[in-house]
């Protein structure tokens, strides 16, 4: 890898507002950095001419990545507090690694427009369901063993096309089976983790050898863009969170689902145009 050979270090500064932006969204909205990071690292790799054929790609892998580290400090907070179920987690997990593996093959060999329009269509559902503050309402007890395994192999394949944690499907899950909020999304910030980890190893083998990887990549993950958003986000998502109770997240949230769907749009509009 022959860092001094590309001038990737003057987008820097884009990864690192991307980073802040995108923690501290997660933090004062309760939602997943991947909604923010896939469409927008899909731009900027756009913009510094990497090849088409695998943007969404590198941008999903580099995505999952990052949750790997931001969801462990996630897990500590809601551990610290009671609010991680460990017996769900535990039901869900085996699920979640076979769906980490189907998801990551899937990714492997669907054509970026083909991920790009899942992604769309993902946060398109998403930016509804947050406009409208929707939740489900509890009616059901949680399934034994072998629904737990699918729901977790659904959950995760999933994820790994969109480059989520998968809280977008696995909170509304468990408050539909009578599992307390709280409950839910520290279980959720829990179940981010074996994801991330899986996803990441998924996106970084899936990309060995392709001929059509930007410079400074580890398979479909691109490190400068990583390492550019990742202290950030960190850093940001406290922030975001203790604001949370000051500001009105009602209205920010209806905000933020239609630059979702801007961001959606565009997305599929560049991975269609190449």
């Amino acid at each position: 890898m022959n860092w001094h050979e590309i001038a990737l270090w003057p987008w820097l500064p884009a990864y690192l507002a991307l980073g802040a932006l995108g923690g501290f969204a997660a933090g004062l909205l309760g939602i997943g950095g991947g909604m923010l990071f896939v469409p927008l690292l899909t731009s900027l790799f756009e913009w510094q001419g990497f090849p088409p054929e695998t943007l969404v790609h590198v941008a999903v892998g580099t995505s999952l990545t990052t949750i790997v580290f931001t969801s462990v400090s996630s897990l500590r907070t809601h551990h610290a507090k009671g609010n991680v179920d460990w017996a769900i987690f535990r039901g869900l997990t085996p699920g979640i690694l076979l769906g980490g593996v189907i998801g990551g093959q899937l990714a492997r060999h669907l054509a970026t427009s083909t991920l790009a329009m899942i992604f769309a269509v993902f946060v398109t559902y998403s930016a509804v369901q947050m406009a409208l503050n929707a939740r489900p309402k509890p009616s059901r007890a949680l399934p034994g063993a072998l629904g737990l395994g699918a729901v977790g192999t659904a959950i995760s394949t999933l994820s790994q096309l969109v480059g989520a944690g998968g809280g977008f499907l696995s909170v509304p899950f468990m408050t539909w089976c009578n599992v307390p909020i709280h409950r839910a999304v520290g279980t959720s910030a829990a179940l981010g983790f074996p994801i991330a980890v899986v996803g990441t190893l998924a996106f970084w083998l899936g990309g060995q050898g392709s001929a059509a990887l930007p410079p400074a990549s580890l398979g479909y993950i691109h490190l400068p863009a990583l390492l550019g958003v990742l202290l950030p986000s960190i850093a940001m998502a406290p922030v975001g969170a203790r604001l949370a109770s000051r500001l009105p997240v009602a209205t920010l949230k209806r905000v933020f689902a239609g630059f979702l769907l801007v961001l959606a749009v565009k997305m599929l509009q560049s991975a269609l145009t190449h």
